[in-house]
């Protein structure tokens, strides 16, 4: 699967990072972004977390 966070929709509370920090970091403009794709089988589950508790839903999921 590959994750992608909408930098336009992305507000920068770091849930995401703190949630799923394999997959997604914070970058210097202060928006998440994603550091692996694709993601890590071992990381899918917290990745589908972390794209479901994010706050604007600027995270999507693509299965591949």
């Amino acid at each position: 699967m590959k994750a992608n966070v909408d930098k336009d929709l992305c507000i920068g509370c770091g849930l995401c990072a703190e949630v799923c920090p394999e997959v997604f970091e914070m970058g210097e403009d202060d928006t998440a972004r994603t550091k692996l794709n694709p993601v890590p089988a071992e990381t899918e589950a917290s990745c589908r977390d972390a794209a479901e508790q994010c706050p604007v839903s600027a995270i999507t999921i693509e299965e591949t």
